[in-house]
C-alpha cells in the first residue's frame, strides 16, 4: 500500500455528481426516465453516467409536423 500525502493530491480534478432528481428537471427528462435512473444508480450519479444512459423519447420537429 502507498501512503499519499494531502498536500500532494490535485485539486483540479473533480467529478461533477448530480443529484438525479435535478438532473431529470434540467434536462427536461419524464417522471418514467428519472425513476429508471434513479433504480439504475440511486439518488446521486456522476454527470457522465447520467448523460450516457439518459434515453429520450423522440421529439417531434416542425418540419414533420408541416408535413401532416
Amino acid at each position: 500500500m502507498e501512503r499519499v500525502e494531502a498536500d500532494k493530491l490535485s485539486k483540479r480534478t473533480s467529478t461533477k455528481v448530480w443529484n438525479v432528481r435535478a438532473f431529470c428537471r434540467r434536462q427536461n427528462l419524464c417522471q418514467k426516465e428519472e425513476w429508471r435512473l434513479t433504480r439504475l444508480f440511486g439518488r446521486f450519479a456522476t454527470a457522465s453516467e447520467l448523460l450516457h444512459n439518459a434515453k429520450r423519447a423522440p421529439s417531434i420537429t416542425v418540419a414533420y409536423l408541416s408535413m401532416i
